[in-house]
């Protein structure tokens, strides 16, 4: 039986992947979490009502703030996992602007502790780096950014991002250490922070206020993103953590570490999405497009990944976009508490 270390279990992404191996696998799995503003054990406790108590038994909290390097006592409480699913991150673009130390704390400290307790692993199967799409900066119109494409970093979280991923190249080169990262775009689901926009647009349009729609300084066009549910996050990593013995072709400059993007089934502009969220409520969109670089600079109107690589390999969302949309919505207002 295979145990897993995952970084920020009690997070948005980390708890449905938690969910998804319980279900899937007869995995052990450990969790270390620092319980900050965007974890909360109560989206454990829910998932965990699904299963049976020998499943339970299966997941193990340890508190830890990866700031602070893994000493023996919390090295004991974790014992030797055979992978390590690295999500734990401070992700808050505002606040990166106005504190960007503390995501060089969180994002690039934090991770490197990590890779230090990885390398004194005997059997590390698998180290998996969540990045994000931010570190490649704005996509213009018709670019989606492959795996191995330059960073472009506009913002002091992408940038922390963007760090650590190269930390993490460092020690696949340096020590050997099995790593693979993945980019993710914009994630959404149940349980989801109700400050990031869909939870914040069921809301808003539930109680008919104003929608803010981030656009060009123009006020013409609205951004756009590739959502993908943070459920098919988890079956695409679980299809990256059955490559066996996979390296990617193709000249990328000689990289071993081997990159994926996880993209949504298809790019969608940000009021489009809220006009969706609103039809699926039956209720009409109040909204108003502002000037995205001018009200919060270090922000991007598009991003943009390209899916071909998991693609070719077997693997995309098996669901549409509009379908999971309409899950959310119509389980979020049956489980208002999270729009709070």
């Amino acid at each position: 039986m295979k145990k897993v270390l995952i970084t920020g279990g009690a997070g948005f992404i980390a708890h449905h992947i938690i969910a998804y191996i319980i279900k899937n696998t007869d995995w052990k799995i450990v969790t270390i979490d620092r319980l900050d503003i965007s974890g909360n054990l109560n989206r454990l406790n829910e998932i965990l009502e699904q299963f049976s108590i020998e499943d339970k038994k299966r997941l193990k909290i340890v508190f830890h703030d990866l700031k602070a390097e893994i000493n023996s006592q919390i090295e004991s409480a974790i014992g030797k996992p055979d992978i390590i699913l690295h999500l734990a991150a401070a992700s808050h673009v505002d606040r990166s602007i106005t504190f960007p130390m503390e995501f060089v704390q969180d994002n690039v400290v934090g991770t490197v502790n990590l890779l230090d307790f990885a390398r004194r692993l005997p059997k590390l199967e698998k180290f998996v780096y969540f990045s994000t799409d931010e570190i490649f900066g704005n996509a213009p119109e018709g670019v989606s950014y492959s795996e191995y494409d330059r960073y472009n970093s506009t913002n002091p979280y992408s940038a922390s991002k963007a760090s650590a991923e190269e930390f993490c190249v460092a020690y696949e080169n340096t020590y050997k250490l099995p790593i693979n990262i993945t980019h993710t775009m914009n994630v959404f689901g149940e349980r989801q922070h109700p400050e990031k926009f869909i939870p914040m647009t069921i809301q808003r349009v539930r109680d008919q206020q104003k929608v803010l729609i981030h656009a060009n300084k123009e006020k013409t066009k609205a951004g756009s993103r590739h959502y993908i549910h943070a459920q098919d996050v988890a079956d695409g990593l679980m299809f990256i953590l059955k490559l066996k013995n996979y390296s990617h072709k193709g000249d990328f400059g000689n990289a071993k570490c081997p990159k994926f993007n996880l993209v949504g089934p298809e790019e969608i502009d940000n009021l489009t999405l809220a006009q969706t969220i609103a039809k699926v409520q039956k209720k009409d969109l109040v909204y108003e497009l502002i000037d995205n670089h001018s009200s919060r600079p270090g922000h991007d109107l598009r991003y943009s990944l390209s899916p071909k690589l998991l693609k070719s390999l077997g693997w995309e969302p098996k669901i549409k976009l509009s379908k999971r949309i309409e899950e959310v919505v119509e389980w979020s207002l049956k489980n208002n508490r999270w729009l709070s």
